[in-house]
């Protein structure tokens, strides 16, 4: 499930990255003295839209069918943004640039955000073992570290839970919360794929587990802490999690569309319910802030969020692609992409942020297609190297996703 197929990621020195992320903190500080000026960041007039990148989206919508919103920002200046097509097909309703998109796999850059934030608390350790925190979790030696970095060789939740729901014939209509799936897991003790810390292997079990390690040290919803540690100190009045579990209807009007076809509006069931791995609902704007409160240094300090952006999976997959700690990384000898794609239940998505440039794209889109594959124009538009995995040939491990 959330699939993310376009692309993969790599790694940079800290020196190096110290300036590009974090140019405004120093001494490993956490830097929330200098303003922080949401409104101003998000200024932008539609008469000064960059007439390239227009053109590129015009074309990816009437060609390839893209259907969402779109911000594309250099040097800490939006340079265009834009809304295109239905939020509700059924209904009509037409995308606004404040729509919210559930972020699918995009939740994860924030979840590791948030691991981080709470190690630089000292509230937990990388090291730590998830039985600290839930003694009756049925796998031995998986670590905060090996979640990660996607290295726990756990089986994926979604598949586990769905297949139980069925054969039990319980209520899918219900949200279940993340404690209940650890109930579950402690329970029926599903097969891992494989041991701890044999290979990477892309799941979304990772980060529903991490949400809820989130919870239990901080002894609040993980919503809770999100709105308090993360959205707000990054001026996200946009953004919130939303879960089936708390909400009969999640309060979002965009729609997610799946198969490619307006036919299957997708509707929202018990798997909405974990947060974590997914469940943040935000806006290409605030994605955008969210960007850049971590290179201002109001979130993490610059030691700890360079370490975020080093690749933990070796070798780097067809050269340059790896994963960090809750981001995908693209490398070369002159470039550092950060970013991360989503796809759940209608919706796909990808974030990037060119540490070295300034370059920050977002792209949020409600009907699964394949219009996310065609992007090469866009980022030699920006000056972003392009961050697609079969533009490159190479090895590396072969899980990919």
């Amino acid at each position: 499930m959330i699939l993310n197929k376009i692309v993969l990621a790599g790694t940079l020195a800290i020196s190096v990255l110290a300036s590009c992320s974090n140019s405004s903190s120093k001494n490993g500080v956490k830097n929330t003295d200098k303003p922080f000026e949401p409104q101003k960041l998000l200024k932008y007039d539609a008469k000064d839209a960059d007439q390239e990148v227009d053109a590129f989206m015009q074309r990816l919508h009437k060609k390839s069918a893209f259907n969402g919103n779109v911000l594309v920002a250099k040097k800490g200046k939006i340079i265009y943004e834009g809304a295109f097509g239905w939020a509700n097909h059924l209904t009509r309703d037409s995308l606004k640039l404040d729509s919210k998109f559930e972020l699918a796999s995009v939740s994860k850059t924030m979840t590791g955000t948030a691991i981080m934030m709470l190690w630089e608390q000292g509230k937990l350790k990388l090291d730590q073992d998830v039985r600290d925190f839930y003694p009756n979790f049925p796998y031995e030696g998986v670590t905060i570290r090996l979640l990660l970095t996607h290295r726990s060789g756990m089986m994926n939740y979604v598949y586990f839970i769905d297949g139980l729901y069925r054969k039990e014939h319980r209520d899918q209509k219900k949200g279940i919360t993340n404690q209940q799936v650890m109930n579950l897991i402690a329970e029926y003790k599903p097969a891992p794929f494989n041991k701890p810390n044999v290979r990477f292997l892309y799941n979304n079990s990772n980060y529903m587990v991490l949400g809820a390690i989130i919870e239990k040290v901080t002894g609040m919803p993980y919503a809770q802490f999100m709105q308090e540690n993360i959205f707000k100190p990054s001026g996200m009045t946009h953004t919130a999690v939303y879960s089936k579990a708390v909400y009969d209807k999640i309060p979002a009007d965009v729609v997610g569309h799946d198969r490619n076809s307006w036919r299957y509006s997708v509707a929202q069931n018990f798997l909405d319910g974990p947060v974590g791995d997914k469940g943040i609902y935000s806006t290409i704007g605030d994605l955008y802030l969210f960007d850049r409160a971590l290179r201002a240094g109001r979130l993490l300090k610059p030691a700890t969020q360079d370490s975020a952006y080093k690749a933990q999976v070796q070798p780097l997959i067809r050269g340059h692609f790896s994963y960090g700690y809750g981001w995908r990384i693209f490398e070369s000898s002159k470039d550092k992409v950060v970013y991360h794609t989503g796809w759940w239940h209608g919706f796909r998505h990808i974030f990037l942020r060119d540490l070295k440039n300034d370059v920050t794209i977002v792209l949020l889109g409600n009907l699964v297609n394949g219009s996310l594959l065609h992007l090469d124009d866009l980022f030699k538009a920006t000056g972003m190297p392009v961050v697609r995995k079969d533009a490159y040939k190479g090895t590396g491990e072969t899980a990919e996703d």
